[in-house]
C-alpha cells in the first residue's frame, strides 16, 4: 500500500505520544510534513493518514459516499462508553435514517425555544459562587451544558430524576480526567474489571447505573406516549423503520447516551475556553460589552446570537482549541490522488481540524486569540470546520453554537469575573476532547445591575 510522508518514530512511541499529548504529536508531525502525513496511532486502525490542507479536505468531504466513505466501525474504540448501537458506529442508510429522526430537535423553532432557558440557567448557575471566592469555570459550564442537553434529549427539567442523572454522568466521565486514565480506552489490555475500586471496574458499574436509569425513562415514555412531547427520547420511541418496526430498547439507550455525552462534554469545554480568552484579553471583554449595550434594554436571545463580534469571538474560540481534534475518519474506496500523492483503496484518512485551524497561511500567528480574523474574512467550510463536515458533520452544531453565544453573553452582562491565575491556560486531553488543563480558575468580583434600570452599565463590587 502506498502511504504519503510516513512518520519515522517507532509505532509504539507514536501511540504513547498520541495518547499523552495529541497536540504536541500532531504539531511535531506537521512540522515535518505540513499538509499530509502517515501516522501509527491508536483509535482508528493502526495506520492512518492525517490531512490538513483545505484543498484535500474539500476533495474528501465533497466526495462522501463515492471516493471516500465514513466507516463507523473505526469508532469502536468508544463502544464501551456509548454502547454497540451508537449512531457513531452506523453507516449508510441506517446512519441517514437516525440523523433524519434526530435532526428536527437541533434546528429551527426548537433551538429558539431553548434561548431564554439557556440564559436563565446561566444566570442561576453563575450566581452561586460567592464574591471573591475562587471557582473553576469549567465546573459551572458543565452544569449549564448538562441541564440544557438533558432537557433537549430526555425532556427532564427539575426533580429527583434530573438530580440523579446529574450525579451519575460526572462519575462516568471521571475516567477522562487525565491522559493517563483516558489511556484505558486506547489500550484494550488495560480494560480489566478488578472490582469496584479498579478504574475499569468502577467505570463499568457507573455505566450500568446510567443504563438502568435510561431504561426506566424509555419504558415510561413507551408506556405513556405523549404527542405533545418533542424531546429526542419521544421522537425516537415513536419512530419506525421501513418495515414498521420500532427501535429496540438497547438501540434507544445507546443513541440517548451518545447524544447526552457528545453534547455535554464538548460544549462545556468550549464555553470554559471562551470565558478564559475573554478575560485573558480584557480589551475583548470590553468590546463585547459595548456590543451587548447596543441591544438596549432587551437582551433577546435571537438578537444576541446575531451579534457580529460575539460570533467572531465564538468562532475564534472554536478555532484555536476546537472541541474535537479531527473530523470523522474516511476510508478510500478507489485509487485517488491527494496533494500529489497516490492513495490506495482501504487507506484511512483523518481530516485534522486542529492542524487546519493552525495553518499559518490561513491564520497568521495561529496561537494568538484574534477574533478579528472572522470579522475581516469569511473562511470556507474546509478552512474552518470545528464540527467536522460532509455527511458526518455534527448534528448538534447549531444548538452548540447558540448555547455558547448565549452563555458567554449572559455571564458577561450580569457578572464581573477575573482570572485567578494570569499564566496561560494549557490544553489537555480529556477523553477525545481538548479542555483547559486547570479548569479556568476565576472569581466573581461584582454583580452587574439590571441594564434596564441604568442609563449605562455599572458594577457593584465587594473588596
Amino acid at each position: 500500500m502506498q502511504l504519503p510522508n510516513i512518520i519515522k518514530t517507532p509505532p509504539f512511541l507514536q501511540k504513547l505520544q498520541w495518547v499523552s499529548n495529541p497536540i504536541h504529536y500532531m504539531e511535531n508531525a506537521a512540522q515535518q510534513y505540513p499538509d499530509i502525513f502517515t501516522a501509527r496511532i491508536i483509535g482508528f486502525g493502526d495506520t492512518v493518514v492525517f490531512v490538513n490542507h483545505p484543498q484535500a479536505i474539500q476533495e474528501i468531504l465533497t466526495n462522501d459516499r463515492k471516493k471516500f466513505t465514513a466507516a463507523g466501525e473505526l469508532n469502536r474504540i468508544v463502544e464501551p462508553l456509548l454502547g454497540s448501537y451508537s449512531v457513531l458506529f452506523l453507516d449508510g442508510d441506517r446512519h441517514k435514517h437516525q440523523r433524519k429522526l434526530v435532526a428536527p430537535s437541533f434546528h429551527g423553532e426548537r433551538i429558539q425555544a431553548y434561548g431564554q432557558l439557556i440564559c436563565n440557567i446561566s444566570k442561576k448557575i453563575f450566581s452561586q459562587p460567592p464574591l471573591n471566592k475562587p471557582f473553576l469555570a469549567r465546573n459551572l459550564t458543565q452544569e449549564i451544558s448538562m441541564q440544557i442537553i438533558l432537557q433537549a434529549v430526555l425532556g427532564l427539567y427539575e426533580g429527583e430524576k434530573i438530580q440523579k442523572l446529574k450525579q451519575l454522568l460526572p462519575l462516568l466521565l471521571t475516567l477522562f480526567d487525565s491522559p493517563l486514565t483516558s489511556s484505558l480506552f486506547f489500550f484494550p489490555f488495560l480494560q480489566k474489571d478488578l472490582g469496584a475500586w479498579s478504574p475499569w471496574g468502577k467505570f463499568l458499574r457507573d455505566r450500568q447505573e446510567i443504563e438502568q436509569f435510561l431504561d426506566a425513562e424509555i419504558a415510561e415514555c413507551q408506556q405513556r406516549p405523549d404527542p405533545q412531547r418533542i424531546d429526542i427520547l419521544s421522537l425516537l420511541v415513536s419512530s419506525r423503520d421501513e418495515a414498521g418496526q420500532p427501535m429496540t430498547g438497547q438501540e434507544l439507550r445507546d443513541q440517548l447516551i451518545t447524544l447526552i455525552l457528545a453534547g455535554y462534554e464538548t460544549t462545556a469545554s468550549a464555553m470554559a475556553w471562551g470565558l478564559y480568552w475573554i478575560h485573558h484579553k480584557p480589551q475583548i471583554r470590553e468590546k463585547l460589552l459595548q456590543e451587548l449595550d447596543t441591544l438596549g434594554d432587551s437582551l433577546d436571545p435571537m438578537s444576541i446570537s446575531r451579534l457580529p463580534y460575539l460570533t467572531a469571538v465564538c468562532n475564534e474560540t472554536l478555532r484555536i482549541y476546537p472541541i474535537t481534534m479531527f473530523s470523522f475518519p474516511r476510508v478510500v474506496q478507489e485509487p485517488v490522488e491527494l496533494l500529489g500523492h497516490a492513495i490506495d483503496p482501504g487507506t484511512i484518512l483523518i481530516p485534522s481540524i486542529y492542524l487546519t485551524h493552525h495553518r499559518e497561511d490561513l491564520y497568521p500567528q495561529s496561537k494568538e486569540f484574534q477574533p478579528e480574523r472572522f470579522v475581516k474574512r469569511q473562511f470556507s467550510p474546509y478552512e474552518f470546520l470545528p464540527f467536522g463536515g460532509g455527511v458526518r458533520r455534527c448534528i448538534g452544531e447549531a444548538l452548540a453554537v447558540f448555547q455558547i453565544k448565549l452563555v458567554l453573553a449572559t455571564v458577561l452582562s450580569h457578572y464581573d469575573l477575573t482570572l485567578v491565575d494570569r499564566r496561560p491556560e494549557q490544553p489537555q486531553r480529556r477523553g477525545f476532547n481538548i479542555t483547559p488543563g486547570s479548569g479556568v480558575k476565576m472569581v466573581v468580583t461584582g454583580r452587574r445591575m439590571p441594564q434596564e434600570s441604568l442609563p449605562k452599565m455599572t458594577t457593584t463590587s465587594v473588596s
